[in-house]
């Protein structure tokens, strides 16, 4: 089993900024990739970030220029640096993750997910 701990989520005014992190833990032999994706009310599940074992990062044009996603392996934790937010932000930000357990088995596991609300 795999458990991943999300954090920094909050209220912030239009033009600030925000960290979130996930720290993934247990039966986890390696990451191939984690990511950050976004659901507000009444909308779809999109992605926000996204870095893979080999660093490859893929943000969508709604957010390029303004998140940064980070990774330490070591802690098996990435982080979301978003800056510059704007109301069409707020969402509930929910961290992914795609391992390989130590018993072998692929799997994708979810964070319970971090409220983020960008309002004045």
């Amino acid at each position: 089993q795999v458990q991943l701990v999300e954090s920094g989520g909050g209220l912030v005014q239009p033009g600030g900024s925000l960290r979130l992190s996930c720290a993934a833990s247990g039966s986890i032999f390696s990451i191939n990739s984690m990511g950050w994706y976004r659901q507000a009310p009444g909308k779809q599940r999109e992605l926000v970030a996204l870095i893979t074992s080999g660093g490859s990062i893929n943000y969508p044009d709604s957010v390029k220029g303004r998140f940064t996603i980070s990774g330490d392996n070591a802690k098996n934790t990435v982080y979301l640096q978003m800056n510059s937010l704007k109301p069409e932000d707020t969402a509930v930000y929910l961290c992914n993750v795609h391992v390989r357990t130590v018993y072998g088995s692929r799997t994708s596991y979810w964070g319970q997910g971090t409220q983020v609300t960008v309002s004045s």
